[in-house]
């Protein structure tokens, strides 16, 4: 199981989780973020207690990542598979992303 904490800013915004290769993703607000004035992360994503869960990692998430040469280089020097989606995003994780959300790598990680 691989996790990534889910950023608005510089608050916390909840936690995105990959099952297993294969089994899946949930994303779930922390209860902090719930209760707060901050919007959502995204439309598609709306404030609920709710874990939203999907087969395929959310768009929301896979719009973050590069494409084209730029992820062939990335997957190349990071030596991850170009269909990784969750591992590519756990590479661009700590970096600067565009836009108010972005991806951190999880204290234990």
């Amino acid at each position: 199981m691989r996790k990534l904490a889910v950023y608005y800013n510089d608050t916390e915004a909840g936690i995105l989780t990959e099952q297993y290769p294969g089994a899946g993703y949930t994303f779930q607000y922390k209860e902090e973020y719930l209760n707060s004035t901050m919007p959502p992360i995204s439309t598609t994503l709306p404030k609920q207690n709710a874990a939203y869960n999907s087969e395929h990692l959310f768009p929301f998430f896979s719009n973050m990542l590069p494409e084209g040469a730029n992820r062939r280089v990335i997957c190349r020097s990071q030596r991850i598979d170009e269909n990784d989606f969750f591992g590519l995003l756990k590479a661009m994780a700590d970096k600067d992303f565009i836009g108010a959300v972005n991806v951190r790598r999880m204290n234990n990680d």
